[in-house]
């Protein structure tokens, strides 16, 4: 600690009255141009500092010389020295108020953070009201749509079937033709899905070809079920035709009421009347379906109208429409997976060729990052010379004598010279081990990508097996049953 108007360098220039050697003279102008201030009490810092150079001797002061003119008598109590080392430095006073500042920085910061996100906590609280209300509205507003969508769909089956009093003469020769004719692309269809069992890996995947393929195995079951059936049921649609129009009915009554309540919840608003609150209805579930299973019941009943309209023996017109209809599907189905094929096809051909292109950059980037890798090596060798010069030089400077051993400039250079090498040989060897992780992880990616293009070219070899069966489908008149 030092003292206000001196140094600890420049106590060694100040006068020694107690010293036994005599004074040194003067050899330098800072004496000259600088008096040296000591606080009241000492007489120089040699007094609480021990000399490196000289052994003090106590001498006992003659009366003249304690009251001669040249002396200085002390104006503290010797008692009281010792409470002006127990007092705080400057440098505790500045490092207090330098806590204190940033104790309140910290404590404005969180405050002004704390009120800025409680104000915008409340604007997206109001937000997010606002847009959940215009979602349910637009819910309700969809579900609307979706019950006029049913409410149509029902009501002109129901139309149809009054209609529909007739019974149809079934050519049971034709439905026979139609059964054996759908065989044919049924097997080819199964036989796709049996030769696309032996892609590998992540190609063997559930895509668009698949489920086009597995669709059309169901549509030709389907189709192949609803023409067996005509044949048998002929004799018993009436009685069907009955139970079908109360089912239609039913459902029609059903949806005509859920349609009116939700039409008067779609147009409720935060300024109408008739709202209130009804706690605990939230918790309240008296649902008994779900949308998957309310449209598959409207669904469900409509089918099994149309099947019976089409077993109608008395609907001739029906009977020929479900066979139209039914080749047309095929058909449709047909092409909609001869499509996905193509696309498929053209898919995997595509990522073959990317990652054939990826697979060169991937070469391209090992053989710079290996360059990278020697260019770090020699780096870091390169930096242990100067390192170890500087080391050596400070390694040399600790044999300095005695007063020399001074911690100059160079000394603080020397030092930092020898922290920045050591940091930046740390940090060479550090984007050393990045270098060496990256180039194996670029090899593992290498392997990866040339087993994916053997799995692509695979699966590229199927696809265009597949497509080589599917070349042929029958023709329309043979899947309506004209042989």
């Amino acid at each position: 600690m030092e003292f206000l108007g001196t140094t600890q360098v420049a106590s060694y220039c100040g006068t020694k009255k107690s010293c036994l050697f005599p004074d040194p003279a003067p050899t330098s102008t800072t004496k000259d141009t600088y008096q040296s201030y000591y606080l009241p009490g000492y007489r120089h810092l040699s007094s609480w500092k021990p000399s490196v150079l000289h052994k003090v001797v106590s001498v006992l002061p003659s009366s003249a010389e304690q009251f001669g003119p040249t002396g200085r008598p002390p104006t503290v109590l010797p008692a009281l020295r010792s409470a002006l080392h127990s007092r705080y430095s400057t440098r505790d006073w500045h490092h207090a108020n330098m806590v204190q500042l940033k104790g309140s920085e910290a404590s404005r910061y969180w405050a002004g953070r704390m009120n800025t996100d409680s104000v915008r906590m409340m604007q997206d609280k109001d937000q997010l009201t606002h847009q959940m209300q215009e979602d349910s509205r637009r819910n309700l507003g969809d579900r609307i749509s979706n019950i006029d969508f049913w409410r149509s769909e029902l009501a002109y089956e129901l139309e149809c079937l009054l209609k529909e009093t007739q019974a149809l003469e079934t050519a049971k020769k034709r439905l026979e033709c139609a059964i054996a004719e759908i065989q044919v692309p049924l097997k080819t269809a199964l036989e796709c899905l049996y030769y696309r069992e032996k892609r590998k890996e992540i190609d063997l995947v559930h895509d668009d070809v698949e489920k086009n393929l597995m669709k059309e195995v169901d549509l030709y079951k389907d189709c192949q079920e609803i023409l067996a059936k005509l044949a048998q049921r002929i004799n018993h649609q009436l009685g069907i035709n009955r139970d079908v129009q109360h089912a239609l009915e039913q459902d029609l009554s059903d949806k005509s009421a859920a349609h009116f309540i939700d039409t008067k919840c779609f147009n409720l608003r935060n300024t109408s009347d008739s709202i209130n609150f009804y706690h605990g209805v939230e918790k309240a579930d008296g649902t008994v379906s779900v949308p998957a299973t309310w449209a598959k019941f409207s669904e469900d009943n409509i089918r099994c109208s149309q099947l019976a309209r089409a077993n109608s023996a008395k609907l001739r017109e029906d009977t020929e429409l479900a066979m139209e209809s039914t080749s047309e599907e095929l058909w449709n189905q047909y092409v909609s997976t001869n499509l996905a094929f193509n696309k498929r096809i053209a898919e995997v051909a595509d990522a073959k060729n990317k990652l054939q292109a990826q697979l060169a950059k991937v070469l391209q980037e090992i053989f710079q990052t290996e360059d990278t890798i020697m260019l770090l090596e020699r780096s870091i060798m390169a930096k242990e010379y100067p390192l170890k010069v500087a080391q050596t030089r400070l390694e040399g400077r600790t044999r300095r004598p005695n007063i020399e051993l001074c911690r100059d400039a160079p000394q603080f250079q020397l030092v930092t010279e020898v922290h920045t090498l050591d940091d930046t040989i740390q940090t060479l060897k550090k984007h050393l081990q990045e270098a060496r992780d990256t180039l194996q992880m670029l090899l593992n990616t290498k392997s990866k990508l040339e087993h994916d293009i053997s799995v692509k070219a695979n699966s590229f070899f199927i696809d265009k097996k597949c497509m080589e069966m599917r070349k042929t489908f029958p023709c329309t008149p043979r899947l309506i049953g004209y042989t």
